[in-house]
């Protein structure tokens, strides 16, 4: 069972991938495309060239589990900002991605982060 947490890292894959691919192929992207290790229990995230699907893969430590999900009406948001092969979001931003959710328009209040600390 698929669950979006902090405890994993996801990876947008920005090419465009034929949707009749199954695990094998993807985790072949993954290889290949994205130079990571599909094995790694990281879950990568594809989009076909319209938008408007979205498939997951992640790796649960005994085989592979792929996630699909096709929207009726409207399109998936890529992050903008690189033109490097994948991108690396948190689990909330995901999240956002996947409810349709304008990520320019989030705005975050502050909040205290040790990780912040110098």
């Amino acid at each position: 069972m698929l669950s979006l947490s902090s405890a994993y890292h996801y990876y947008i894959y920005r090419g465009i991938t034929d949707f009749r691919c199954g695990m094998d192929s993807l985790s072949g992207i993954v290889r290949r495309e994205l130079e990571r290790d599909p094995l790694s229990g990281d879950i990568y995230i594809f989009f076909n060239r319209r938008r408007n699907q979205v498939k997951l893969l992640h790796f649960e430590g005994d085989g592979f589990a792929l996630y699909q999900k096709r929207l009726e009406r409207g399109t998936y948001e890529l992050p903008s900002g690189t033109s490097q092969d994948s991108i690396r979001l948190s689990s909330e931003a995901l999240l956002l991605i996947l409810r349709g959710i304008r990520l320019d328009s989030v705005r975050r209040r502050k909040r205290y982060s040790l990780a912040g600390q110098g």
